[in-house]
């Protein structure tokens, strides 16, 4: 049976503070109340409901503003990072969300993973467009460019010329040997 609750504080997949909300009995006993998330909604608790919403409406105000800040910082930033590769050019392992994260904060921002929207890991070289999602759905772009390890981007290698069969050599009837790798 679901319980009506008034969080206290955000809670992910649930609502904000001061919102309204239902949740399963077992999540409501083991998680939001034990850690004051949440309170269960009655008529003495929906006076601090409008307390709550506007505390939420001055924290917005300010989360905005400061995620603009940090979105105007990242446009244009270029993260580059440097990658072993074979001989082909394809990379050993791949860029992560994780990374991401670290190379950031080297460069003195503190962003959470889940800010950092990656679709899959960055498994090939030059530049990739990443996005963040900032608090308060600001989102900001940065490039990162992934160089070789010894800064020398491999050239492709071809596939070795076709031998032409040569008719003398092959009787009628027979296969033509496969070429001798050595």
């Amino acid at each position: 049976m679901k319980q009506q609750l008034l969080l206290l504080e955000d809670v992910d997949g649930l609502g904000r503070s001061g919102d309204l909300a239902t949740a399963k009995s077992g999540f409501v006993r083991n998680y939001l109340l034990p850690k004051r998330k949440a309170v269960i909604a009655d008529k003495h608790t929906l006076k601090m409901q409008a307390k709550l919403q506007g505390e939420r409406a001055k924290q917005t105000a300010v989360d905005r503003e400061a995620s603009e800040e940090v979105s105007s910082k990242l446009s244009g930033l270029v993260l580059t990072t440097v990658v072993k590769v074979d001989p082909e050019g394809k990379m050993y392992g791949s860029v992560t969300q994780i990374e991401l994260v670290r190379m950031l904060e080297e460069k003195g921002y503190k962003i959470d993973k889940k800010n950092v929207v990656l679709a899959h890991p960055v498994k090939s070289l030059g530049n990739h467009t990443i996005e963040l999602k900032l608090p308060e759905g600001v989102v900001a772009w940065l490039t990162l460019k992934v160089d070789p390890e010894g800064g020398v981007f491999p050239k492709k290698v071809a596939p070795p010329p076709a031998e032409e069969a040569k008719e003398e050599e092959t009787p009628e009837g027979e296969e033509t040997p496969p070429p001798e790798e050595g």
